[in-house]
């Protein structure tokens, strides 16, 4: 997929932040349906969101039209930050409104499958069986979030799977759904 794809993954990764995927493809279809993806204001963006009966329609409008900059050139960036891991961290410190979690959620959009989305379902389970003790609904520090990651890598691997998919069958697991 061109850039154009690539921002509109980012869009909706984006708006996913503290909301649900389903919120986030809601207004990604809203935002599209009015050609507020490339174009429009941030006021503009801001109403479409608010009329979709998104949470927090001003702040995730800045991030949007403050991220729109980089459209034209996300995805070379990205491949040219030599790995996921790289990429995710230029796209954490380059994306305001972008952490960890959904640096990596955007990632996995776009095909990449060696970094973990780590939500609060990933980590009921891995608390669930004993593999992390941490409290799944406080926020997680990078310090963490890589600690937790390990933990996945590290199953990961024992289970011959990528770590895409194991955090994909976990998540599943836990909220019997998927949707991207």
């Amino acid at each position: 997929m061109g850039s154009r794809r690539w921002f509109e993954e980012l869009v909706f990764c984006l708006l996913t932040a503290f909301s649900s995927a389903q919120s986030g493809l809601r207004c990604v279809a809203a935002l599209g349906e009015k050609d507020l993806l490339a174009g429009g204001s941030q006021g503009e963006i801001a109403q479409c969101l608010k009329d979709s009966g998104y949470r927090f329609p001003n702040k995730r409008a800045e991030y949007i039209f403050e991220a729109r900059r980089l459209a034209p050139s996300l995805k070379e960036k990205v491949v040219a930050a030599g790995d996921s891991k790289e990429a995710r961290a230029w796209l954490v410190e380059n994306v305001r409104g972008l952490g960890w979690k959904e640096a990596s959620h955007f990632l996995r959009n776009v095909g990449f499958f060696d970094v973990a989305i780590v939500d609060r379902h990933i980590m009921r389970v891995l608390r669930d069986y004993g593999l992390v003790d941490l409290d799944p609904e406080r926020g997680v520090s990078k310090k963490r979030y890589l600690q937790v990651e390990g933990v996945l890598e590290g199953l990961a691997m024992e289970l011959g799977m990528s770590l895409g998919e194991l955090d994909l069958y976990l998540w599943y697991m836990k909220t019997g759904q998927i949707l991207k």
